[in-house]
């Protein structure tokens, strides 16, 4: 049978070979993005009492509840400070990812090219081919120990055919966060340039050390030429849900609107309005979450102290500098991904792990069992 083009750079993530590679029980899951964190109180509650209703088994509205995506805008203005219309300028989605998706597929043409981070999420890498892009990378670098924007390599970046920017901060899987000086450039680079920004913002509230949260839309202009893709999986837990959204000028979401119509039909109704009550409810929740990740973060860098560890400054993963393969890491009961296919040559130096499943007295064993 005939296989597309596009297909040919398109990889797996090699999370599952690893999961699928796992026996025992007492095998520290460090390789993927679940998570042990409690839910939002409203989430179950809501979901389950929602089930009896018959609006929770409709296929309307399409483009998501008009209560959620009043409840999207809000949250956003409350972050960012810009006020969404959710009739004309916010979209449900199933998930941030079949955001991404679905803006690109809206937005970009067979041979544009889309710069990335590298490292950076795969999922994001292989969206960008599957709507017929080419992705190109511009490498971050370690200063002080973190992961940091490189403002000269994003500039060398991009290219007559580049369209876009896609930016995640904090960003998977290196945890890089942007700061304002960052937004400034990815701005001004931007305007310089005539691009738009695809921001995906799933995880723009985990950040550590108590760093300020920003982005980009604190800069002049860039509300016209920023698409943000969002997600209730992250800062929220809400992974099995798969409620994302996109928000941005009314012309490209309403684009970006059919192409989800047209893929998914809708986010499951269940799941919308349950997303709508935890964006509504108390938020005291997600600084609780943010605590312990940074727990989980510490207890990995004093476990392994001589470890070649880049420290994230957010998000739910570090990056492992090492040669050991997966295989290695499972004969000493660690499972972890390798970063091949997560951007260029810097990823593949690396390993992923993920401190989002298991709690701090099972991450200090990384010590003895690396050893």
């Amino acid at each position: 049978m005939k296989r597309a083009a596009r297909m040919q750079d398109v990889a797996g993530f090699g999370i599952d070979r690893v999961a699928d590679a796992v026996v025992g029980a007492d095998v520290l899951r460090l390789e993927n993005l679940d998570t042990d964190l409690p839910l939002p109180p409203e989430a179950v509650e809501v979901t389950r009492a929602a089930l009896e209703e018959p609006v929770s088994n409709s296929w309307l509205p399409f483009t998501g509840d008009l209560g959620l995506r009043a409840a999207i805008s809000d949250h956003i203005a409350a972050r960012h400070g810009r006020v969404y219309d959710p009739r004309s300028q916010i979209v449900v989605t199933c998930g941030g990812c079949e955001a991404v998706l679905d803006i690109l597929l809206a937005t970009i043409d067979p041979g544009d090219e889309v710069v990335l981070t590298d490292p950076i999420y795969a999922g994001l890498v292989n969206r960008v081919r599957l709507a017929g892009g080419v992705p190109v990378f511009a490498p971050l670098v370690v200063d002080g120990g973190e992961w940091r924007l490189d403002h000269d390599a994003l500039r060398a970046a991009i290219s007559p055919r580049t369209v876009a920017l896609l930016m995640m901060s904090p960003s998977m899987p290196s945890g890089c966060v942007l700061d304002r000086s960052d937004w400034a450039e990815v701005a001004r680079l931007c305007l310089e340039h005539d691009l738009f920004l695809l921001y995906d913002a799933a995880m723009e509230a985990l950040v550590f050390d108590g760093r300020e949260l920003c982005g980009p839309l604190e800069h002049e202009g860039m509300a016209e030429r920023t698409v943000i893709a969002g997600s209730m999986s992250k800062a929220y837990r809400m992974i099995g849900w798969r409620v994302g959204w996109i928000a941005g000028p009314a012309s490209v979401v309403s684009d970006a609107g059919w192409v989800h119509v047209y893929n998914t039909t809708g986010a499951v109704s269940v799941a919308r309005r349950a997303a709508e009550a935890v964006l509504r409810g108390p938020q005291d929740h997600v600084a609780e979450c943010v605590a312990e990740l940074q727990r989980r973060r510490d207890t990995i860098l004093d476990a392994l102290p001589g470890w070649r560890i880049v420290k994230p400054a957010g998000g739910w993963s570090l990056l492992v500098e090492t040669d050991m393969t997966p295989e290695a890491f499972l004969a000493a009961g660690v499972a972890a991904t390798p970063m091949a296919g997560w951007g260029d040559s810097v990823a593949a130096k690396y390993t992923r792990f993920v401190f989002a499943t298991e709690p701090p007295a099972r991450l200090a064993t990384l010590a003895t069992r690396l050893s």
